[in-house]
């Protein structure tokens, strides 16, 4: 095959970019670092309200395989999270992933697909299955968006405007995504967040913060925009090997739809399913969890914890939703395994014939059970 002159040019001129940008890379590599972390995750579970599961004694399980670049050269930095989940699960999704420059100890903006500050920061819960917090969209949930954080002498303070939400292509939201977001014919738009909190204490250590969210619910069929808010109190305690996390959180969803249709409610997203919720609610949760160190080379930590959350709607002749999750998290050195035994009422993950679980609920749900174990090796 012979190559034309224009292509002979073109593809001279990419190797020298290409010759230009390792020389480059070459010269300033003492001055990158990069790291590749990650895990590989499988896990048991058992839920006590599927016959399958109790003939074949429950289902074992792929989880997640994950990659977590990072980056820094000078002032600036590269944090990213991906993760690949059975197609069923929502396949390939990026968790977060985002540029910061931090000229200081004392200030940093982060720019991408940025964690959302809200509630207890990372997470309000400690185990594996989140609180109910989690499934509202109102705990470990990534936009995009620009978020600027202050610290200074135990105070920090987020400001944070996020466009949308992550956005994967298409009209709807993706249920391929982490965090749960607004799904459906809304949409999450123009959302700003404040938050702040008061860190002291040695031996007893201390933290409260409040959080608040205002943003727009864009409705795709009637092309009116909605309003959305949140907000929440929250308190962190750590006293040597114990913890203690508290949360108080209120929302309101109101969306414009079409001529018809329902407002006590709107759709969430994540992890390749939906489901509805009350579009008014109140949230409670509480955990507490103890750490246990040893030296042994088949374990080097236990954590044990305790995570109870309430649901309360604002909806006439709704009832109230309740999980509490009882764990461990044992340490094996990378290697660390989640025991989750979950109990709840009113759940639309826990049950039979109750898809509306956080929207108003059953009068006599009875309680169900679901145990998860997770393991995972970490590198």
């Amino acid at each position: 095959m012979i190559l034309g002159r224009d292509r002979v040019g073109f593809i001279t001129v990419v190797l020298l970019v290409l010759l230009g940008t390792v020389s480059l890379l070459a010269q300033e590599a003492d001055n990158v670092k990069l790291r590749l972390g990650g895990a590989l995750r499988f896990g048991y579970k058992y839920a006590a309200w599927l016959e399958d599961h109790k003939r074949e004694g429950g289902l074992l399980v792929y989880d997640v395989f994950r990659l977590n670049p990072e980056a820094s050269y000078g002032n600036f930095s590269l944090t990213a999270d991906y993760r690949f989940y059975a197609t069923a699960s929502g396949g390939g999704m990026l968790k977060y992933g985002y540029m910061s420059y931090t000229p200081n100890e004392r200030h940093q903006v982060q720019l991408g697909l940025v964690p959302v500050p809200f509630g207890v920061m990372p997470c309000a819960s400690n185990s594996f299955l989140f609180n109910l917090n989690y499934l509202l969209g109102l705990e470990d949930d990534s936009d995009m968006g620009l978020r600027y954080v202050y610290n200074y002498r135990g105070w920090e303070a987020s400001v944070a405007f996020y466009k949308n939400a992550d956005w994967f292509g298409g009209e709807e939201a993706s249920p391929s995504r982490f965090g749960f977001d607004v799904a459906g014919r809304n949409r999450e738009v123009n959302q700003l967040n404040l938050y702040l909190h008061r860190q002291w204490g040695n031996t007893w250590q201390h933290q409260i913060g409040l959080s608040s969210m205002v943003g727009g619910l864009y409705n795709i069929d009637t092309q009116a925009m909605g309003s959305r808010y949140a907000t929440a109190l929250h308190y962190t305690l750590d006293y040597g090997a114990l913890s203690f996390k508290a949360q108080y959180s209120r929302y309101g969803m109101y969306s414009r739809p079409k001529q018809g249709l329902s407002t006590d409610y709107v759709t969430m997203t994540a992890f390749g399913a939906t489901h509805p919720i009350a579009s008014e609610g109140d949230t409670y949760s509480a955990g507490l969890g103890y750490r246990i160190p040893f030296r042994l080379p088949w374990l080097s930590e236990l954590y044990l914890y305790n995570d109870f959350s309430m649901m309360h709607k604002r909806l006439d002749g709704a009832h109230n939703t309740y999980q509490n999750i009882l764990g461990c998290l044992i340490t094996t050195g990378p290697i660390q395994t989640y025991v989750d035994w979950a109990l709840a009422r009113n759940h639309p993950d826990m049950g039979l014939g109750n898809a509306e679980g956080f929207v108003r609920g059953l009068p006599n749900q009875p309680w169900q059970s679901y145990l998860y174990i997770n393991l995972g090796y970490y590198f």
